[in-house]
């Protein structure tokens, strides 16, 4: 049974979900880094929010770790990177709390616009300034987004309800999708020229890092008023401050700092600025709807192999992983394979898919392919790792799809490119989803690709196959399967054996040794 460890606060029902699915769960919150690391290497998942961050020491310690998932959106309290390269998927809940942190940016807005929390600590003291908090109205007004995926473009529908005119920066958003939101697409210098109200909805990444920088305020039209609830970091707090002292900037709110918990920023104090404790999240209806998806999240991945939300790995539904599971197998085979018989440096590795495999979804069978294949280099490999190590060794991946007529209902074709040419093996599904290979480098030869076998390249001459089989009886090697193919009557041949125990370098030498063999290789599924 799968096991994982809840490390911070969550809602009850994320638990309860774990154990209708199957996987055993504990829940031990607060811990230090140190106490962490002692006790992360039992469990199979780790279930966090923000508080438990999850570095590269905690991740060394976690030797079952295969998943992590975030009950939220921002992962900056992952190493991504460390976590990828151990083979750790990594999930967040992108949606859980979407509206909530949508619907903050709006309050945050109006807060803003009519001077909310100054009004109303001035009438709490006692005084009627009704003359000195002048606000400004929504209606007709321009707001400008930097980021309209899935937050920003519900801030974006809220903004078109309070007849707000909205243009959005998004390097990934397409026209049509914009249409479709009733919105303009805009470059950055265009948004920060027009926009009156500026609302940041975009992960923090090197791109991203203070897009709101010093001269980019200075860009933004007099009167601008700024929110951030998104993360911190997006925007030069230094330089925010100055623009509202110098009045440039009419207003700023910030539910986000560069540095969390923010006791003491230089923004705290400055007129017509407001600032929440990252509340973005923070509504009943938020906090059980992430504990409810990273629950289901994580137990489909660790119980059936479904990959949602996952940051790190190619997403693949529940429903989609069993009828993609056979062909995951053969493309994991299809890789092991031809990394086993395949020596020097490789620049190039084509996954082609025909027939019905061309129908599925192609990036987890290029990544399970590519682990059958880098796993013969490495043992640290698996199928989240797998193409981050073929980009580290400089191999370029090509995915072709064939959807025509083939010789078979379905079929794999893995080829890769070396320095003395390209060389391809394929393979199908058999019977009961039984992966086989039917093609190898030209050859046509099937045979299922399990246990421990022997491969040998021979010329193909009367008597061979006698003298090899005596020479493996007298060697007291035991034969399971065999399998020839050869290009032509006389030409090259080649066998696969499929036996009993690894085949060691004594027997190898000895076969060898055979006239007319040109290869002799050990293989092991």
């Amino acid at each position: 049974m799968p096991k994982v460890l809840i490390s911070d606060k969550m809602d009850p029902k994320a638990a309860q979900i774990f154990r209708e699915r199957g996987v055993e769960v504990d829940e031990i919150t607060g811990k230090t880094p140190e106490e962490l690391k002692a006790i992360i290497g039992q469990y199979d998942g780790l279930a966090i929010r923000s508080s438990t961050k999850v570095t590269k020491e905690i991740l060394d310690a976690a030797t079952n770790l295969k998943v992590v998932g975030r009950a939220g959106i921002g992962v900056d309290n992952v190493d991504i990177p460390a976590a990828s390269a151990k083979g750790v998927v990594v999930m967040n809940t992108p949606f859980g709390n979407s509206i909530t942190t949508a619907e903050h940016a709006i309050a945050l807005m109006f807060a803003l616009a009519r001077q909310l929390p100054e009004a109303d600590l001035s009438t709490q003291a006692g005084k009627w300034e009704k003359n000195r908090f002048m606000g400004v109205e929504l209606t007709s007004k321009t707001l400008g987004l930097i980021g309209a995926g899935n937050i920003g473009s519900i801030v974006a529908d809220r903004a078109r309800g309070l007849r707000m005119k909205v243009i959005a920066y998004d390097p990934f958003l397409s026209p049509e999708r914009a249409v479709e939101l009733g919105i303009e697409k805009v470059d950055l210098d265009d948004l920060l020229a027009r926009a009156d109200f500026i609302t940041l909805h975009t992960p923090l990444t090197d791109q991203t890092r203070n897009i709101l920088s010093r001269d980019n305020l200075l860009r933004t039209k007099k009167g601008v008023r700024i929110i951030n609830c998104a993360r911190g970091g997006l925007i030069d707090e230094a330089a925010l401050k100055e623009g509202l002292d110098s009045g440039h900037i009419a207003g700023a709110a910030l539910d986000v700092f560069v540095e969390e918990p923010a006791k003491a920023s230089p923004l705290f104090g400055t007129p017509n600025f407001i600032s929440t404790p990252h509340l973005g999240a923070s509504t009943t209806e938020a906090q059980v709807n992430v504990a409810i998806q990273v629950a289901e999240q994580m137990a489909d991945f660790l119980v059936s192999g479904g990959v949602t939300n996952a940051l790190n790995m190619p997403s693949l539904s529940a429903e989609e992983a069993p009828r993609l599971k056979p062909y995951m197998a053969l493309a994991e085979k299809l890789g092991s394979l031809v990394g086993q018989l395949t020596h020097g440096a490789i620049g190039r590795i084509s996954i082609h898919s025909e027939g019905a495999a061309a129908e599925l979804n192609q990036k987890p069978i290029v990544s399970a392919v590519l682990a059958g294949f880098l796993r013969t280099q490495t043992d640290t490999v698996n199928m989240v790792n797998a193409p981050l190590l073929a980009k580290e060794r400089g191999i370029e991946v090509r995915e072709v799809r064939t959807e025509r007529e083939a010789d078979y209902h379905t079929l794999l074709r893995v080829s890769v490119k070396t320095e003395t040419g390209e060389r391809s093996v394929a393979g199908t599904l058999f019977g009961d989803q039984a992966p086989r290979l039917v093609e190898l480098f030209g050859i046509k030869v099937e045979a299922d690709l399990a246990g421990h076998m022997l491969y040998v390249v021979n010329e193909d001459a009367p008597g061979f196959i006698g003298r090899l089989g005596t020479l493996l009886g007298e060697s007291g090697v035991n034969i399971g399967t065999f399998h020839l193919g050869r290009r032509s009557a006389g030409g090259e041949a080649v066998l696969l054996l499929s036996v009993d125990e690894a085949v060691d370098a004594e027997l190898i030498a000895r076969v060898r040794q055979l006239a007319g063999v040109k290869t002799v290789m050990g293989l092991s599924f």
